[in-house]
């Protein structure tokens, strides 16, 4: 696996390493989201009243039968391990830089600590390529591999379909605020900041020092998370501060609420 050996930019300070056994989250909310489609009021109300109690309580939620086709989810899967499982040269051909922000990476860090990972970052609506660029400008195009065929078709089907997912979620959450159900999707328009992230994370050689990705909230709004079944996923109970792991739920995706959305909703 191209990129990563283990040395003193990975090593976590003690206190925030993961503990060698971790208690299961319980209680998690796992949300059935299909009324939305159906279009009865009254059990979209319902709906949008779960999740707004989920999101006070919990701050993230699990959603099933969420409407994003299988067939979506297998190719987009299938593309992230394909990427992945190229060479460093291959990788590094569609590489970030200061000035271009999208495509492969694998040094990033959070807190100031390397997360053991590889990303590949993508927008769902490219803007128009800019006539000219000024120096220190950025310049948000993405970057595709050329020698992996399918991946561009599978990660814009699956962008769209996040897209779609994330803006009746939105709906729900303004629904459960008092507010009109749209409210809050016109921030969401042509000049907007979403992106998509695949992320990677290869074995460990010291999984009790390093980190995946390191202690962090979300800045955004909503953050629509795919886990696999390798699980993974920590979070930090409200109750008591312990630190918890989130089991993976089939054919779901978890729900984080982000600052934004803590900041729209007045702290509620």
């Amino acid at each position: 696996m191209g990129g990563l050996s283990m040395d003193q930019a990975f090593v976590q300070a003690p206190e925030h390493r993961s503990k060698a056994a971790l208690a299961e989250a319980a209680g998690i909310p796992v949300i059935d989201i299909s009324p939305l489609a159906d279009g009865d009021e009254a059990s979209v109300e319902a709906l949008a009243a779960e999740v707004g109690k989920a999101s006070r309580e919990w701050g993230f939620f699990v959603v099933v039968r969420h409407g994003v086709p299988d067939d979506t989810m297998a190719r987009a899967l299938e593309a992230q391990r394909a990427f992945f499982a190229m060479t460093p040269e291959q990788k590094a051909a569609v590489r970030r830089d200061e000035a271009a922000p999208l495509g492969y990476y694998e040094s990033e860090h959070t807190k100031n600590v390397r997360d053991w990972k590889e990303v590949f970052d993508l927008i769902p609506r490219e803007p128009p390529p800019p006539a000219a660029v000024a120096d220190g400008e950025l310049v948000f195009q993405n970057k595709w591999p050329q020698d992996l065929p399918g991946f561009r078709e599978a990660l814009e089907e699956y962008a769209k379909a996040m897209e779609q997912l994330a803006l009746n979620l939105m709906e729900l959450i303004a629904r459960s605020l008092g507010l009109r159900p749209d409210r809050l999707k016109g921030f969401f328009k042509d000049d907007q900041t979403t992106f998509i992230r695949l992320n990677h994370y290869p074995p460990c050689p010291s999984p009790d020092l390093a980190l995946g990705v390191g202690r962090h909230k979300d800045a955004g709004a909503l953050t629509v998370l795919y886990q696999d079944d390798v699980g993974g996923l920590d979070v930090r109970r409200r109750s008591d501060g312990e630190w918890v792991r989130v089991r993976p739920v089939p054919d779901s995706f978890i729900i984080n609420v982000g600052d934004i959305i803590q900041v729209w909703s007045n702290d509620r």
